[in-house]
Parts: structure tokens; C-alpha cells; sequence
């Protein structure tokens, strides 16, 4: 039986953990906080898993909120229009929403880490509540077959070095600010069915609104991401979460006042339902070395960390657990060595590298042919659909999205040119 250290317990270390643990290997985990530390800490993020991600979870039969969470069958996106919000915008030069093929969902991650955590104890798994440094990384080694790192934050991150020719941002390029909250209203135009609402205000921002399934059931994520050093730019400092909420609300009724009119009578869902920060998105080398000389493999967002802009987080930490889980399944009981470590990287690499072009590209000012596919998508149905399973598939975006040439050939052809 061979014996594997997980260290972190967010969604990829847990998903793996749960996942080797499954088929037979000796698995330990270590969590710098208890299931009910997570459970009634802070928000740790604003995930939702479209169709691929929630798969993974479903082939392991750990989608256990499943049927309590909000079914989202749609990705909106609106635009403000051009100088609209001074003095207050009313217009949205761009409103539209795309059909999902197979619907998204969001479990705070407070619910999920801490279930999984407990299913991960329940079934004889070995738990270790201990915030882990390099050194203790360098003791571990020696008692394991491999050892990842699936902790996106702290000491740990630093063995893993910046891979410059992938990682062309070195500051934050947003500051990102989440409230989680009950008493949201539907959209008029679409209450038949929940959405993901993308807001965009040019030069400013984006607001991000998703359902979600929390602690306290159904809720909405209100999500701003702020360009540093803009209006949204504000909260900094903000320590209480009355004082958050009322932030978040003021600045909706400033620049996206068709979703301030919904939210009119929102409450936070619980003292710890607001988070705000930044960082800067980066790619780095995989492998880790120990100052024994001992090797480990980075997980998910310590070695590709994207903005979540596109909110690819938890997808793409689900799609990178289920291919390290593939390449350690086939190794069998062969050695865990520098060649392996590097090829189950580049096996999560064919997918996470189009997810980090495309949130690259969504960070930047948006080219004119990208605003003509944005706007197109209001009049073309077939458009809005495909932009919004794109989330699904980041890889198609390859097809009409980055090239002037391929988005005109794309929106000719719908449009029957």
C-alpha cells in the first residue's frame, strides 16, 4: 500500500485525498484547521463548478449538496454603457444571457471542506491538524511515497519559483471584494431560471453575482473586482461586515444600478460572509525542493494561480485533483520521481493553460473584435450560448475569441453571412 501526505484541504486536496483514498492508498492530510473551524470561519472564496468540474465530483460520488444547491442554467453578461456612470448609470450598452448545456453549481466551501473533511475521517483516513512549514514538509518526505502540496497560501508556496514566461502580470490587476448574502431579488428579465450575472463597467471593474448554497441554505455571492487603485478600489481596511455590505451596496447603486434595484433588501448570511484582498496571478514551476533534497509536487493554485475573473478556482483545481489522480493510478508502484512529477503537471497543463490565456485576456482592456463578439452575442442566441459553455471549456475559446480574423468568421457564419 503506498503511502501519500496531502497537505491543504481545499478542493483539490481534499478531492485527491478522497479520491486515492478510494482506491486503496494509505493517505494522510494535513489542515492548519479543524472541520468546524471551516465551517464556522470566514468565506474562503466565490466558486462555481460548471458541468466538467461537478463530473469530477460525481465519478468520486462526492457531489453531496447536489440537490440543495441552486441548479444555474445560465451566464449573463452586461455591459455599462460608455461614461453612463457619471453622474449614475441607468443604461447597459450590452445585456444578454447564455444558455449553460448542463447546469453549474455553488457550495460555499465552508460546507464542502468541512463534509469532506469528516467523509475523509469517517472512512479511516488519517487527519493531521497542523499548519505545515518546509521543514516539516522535509521530516514527512522521508515516510512517504510522494507528497503534494495543495496549500495556495503560506510559507509553502515560496519552494515552488514564478515561472516568468507564464506569468506575464507581477501585481494584483484586481482587488477583489465578496459578500455573501440572503434576500437578493430575481432578475425581471429571466426569473424562471438562476444565472450568473458577469456585470463589466469599462475602465472600473466587474460585478460578479452568483447563487449559491451556504451554511444557512440558499444565498447570492456579490462579487466586486475592483481595477487597484479605481473607485472599487475601497476596501481596504474594512474590517466589519456591516460596514462591508454597505460598501458593496453603494457602489452597486453607483455603477450597476439594474442589479442595486434586486438588492435592496439584502442581509449578510452570517458574520463571517465577507472577504476582500488581492494577489497577483501567477504559474509556477511545479516541483519543490526540500532542503533534504527531497522532491514535491504542487497542487491546483500553488502552482497555477489564475484571477477569478472567469472563475475558473474550484474548476480548475477539480479538473488538476482528477488528472494528478489518473497519473498517480497509472504509476502503480513505480517511483514518484522529478520525470513523473514534471509530466502529471504537464498532463493538468493541456487544459489549465488555456483558462490562464483566457483570464490573461480578460484582465486586459478588451480588443474592439472581443466587444463586437460581446455585443453580437445580444442579437445571436447560438453566440451568448457558446461564450457562456466556454466557462465549462475554456479551450474553445481558441476557436473564436483571441483572433480578429476567427471571431469575424465565427459571427458571419451564425449569422448566416
Amino acid at each position: 500500500m503506498r503511502k501519500i501526505l496531502v497537505v491543504g484541504a481545499g478542493q483539490s486536496g481534499l478531492q485527491l485525498a478522497l479520491g486515492l483514498q478510494s482506491h486503496g492508498y494509505e493517505v494522510t492530510l494535513m489542515s492548519n484547521r479543524t472541520a468546524d473551524e471551516i465551517r464556522s470561519g470566514r468565506v474562503m472564496s466565490t466558486q462555481c463548478m460548471f458541468h466538467t468540474a461537478l463530473g469530477h465530483e460525481r465519478d468520486l460520488k462526492l457531489n453531496f449538496w447536489e440537490s440543495q444547491a441552486p441548479r444555474i442554467e445560465g451566464l449573463g453578461v452586461s455591459v455599462a454603457a460608455p461614461g453612463s456612470h457619471d453622474p449614475g448609470p441607468t443604461q447597459r450598452a450590452v445585456d444578454w444571457v447564455g444558455r449553460l448545456d448542463g447546469y453549474a453549481q455553488s457550495v460555499d466551501q465552508r460546507v464542502k471542506m468541512a463534509g469532506w473533511m469528516e467523509t475523509f475521517a469517517q472512512r479511516g483516513g488519517q487527519l493531521v491538524i497542523h499548519g505545515a512549514a518546509v521543514g516539516d514538509l522535509d521530516y514527512f518526505s522521508r515516510t512517504y511515497d510522494l507528497v503534494l502540496v495543495a496549500a495556495g497560501k503560506g510559507e509553502l508556496v515560496s519552494m515552488f519559483a514564478r515561472d516568468p514566461e507564464r506569468s506575464p502580470y507581477g501585481e494584483p490587476q484586481r482587488a477583489l471584494a465578496v459578500a455573501y448574502v440572503h434576500g437578493l431579488g430575481p432578475r425581471p428579465e429571466h426569473p424562471e431560471f438562476d444565472a450568473v450575472r458577469c456585470n463589466l463597467v469599462p475602465g472600473v471593474g466587474e460585478l460578479f453575482i452568483m447563487p449559491t448554497f451556504t451554511t444557512s441554505g440558499r444565498a447570492d455571492i456579490l462579487f466586486w473586482e475592483g481595477v487597484p487603485g479605481g473607485p472599487l478600489d475601497a476596501f481596504t481596511g474594512v474590517k466589519d461586515p456591516a460596514e462591508h455590505l454597505s460598501l458593496t451596496l453603494e457602489l452597486m447603486e453607483k455603477f450597476t444600478p439594474w442589479e442595486y434595484a434586486r438588492a435592496t433588501r439584502v442581509e449578510l448570511t452570517d458574520a463571517g460572509g465577507t472577504l476582500a484582498g488581492r494577489y497577483a496571478p501567477t504559474v509556477r514551476n511545479p516541483i519543490g525542493r526540500l532542503p533534504s533534497g527531497g522532491l514535491v509536487l504542487g497542487v491546483a493554485d500553488v502552482v497555477v494561480a489564475n484571477d477569478p475573473i472567469t472563475g475558473q478556482g474550484s474548476n480548475s483545481a477539480a479538473k488538476c485533483a482528477a488528472a494528478y489522480l489518473d497519473s498517480i493510478l497509472e504509476r502503480g508502484d513505480k517511483p514518484f520521481d522529478e520525470e513523473w512529477m514534471r509530466a502529471t503537471f504537464d498532463r493538468y497543463w493541456t487544459t489549465a493553460r488555456h483558462v490562464t490565456k483566457w483570464t490573461n485576456a480578460m484582465l486586459a482592456p478588451p480588443p474592439a473584435h472581443v466587444l463586437d463578439l460581446i455585443g453580437a452575442a445580444g442579437a445571436l442566441q447560438p453566440v451568448a450560448d457558446r461564450f457562456a459553455n466556454a466557462f465549462d471549456d475554456p479551450a474553445d475559446f481558441e476557436n473564436f475569441f483571441y483572433e480578429p480574423e476567427k471571431t469575424a468568421a465565427y459571427l458571419a457564419s451564425v449569422a448566416g453571412v
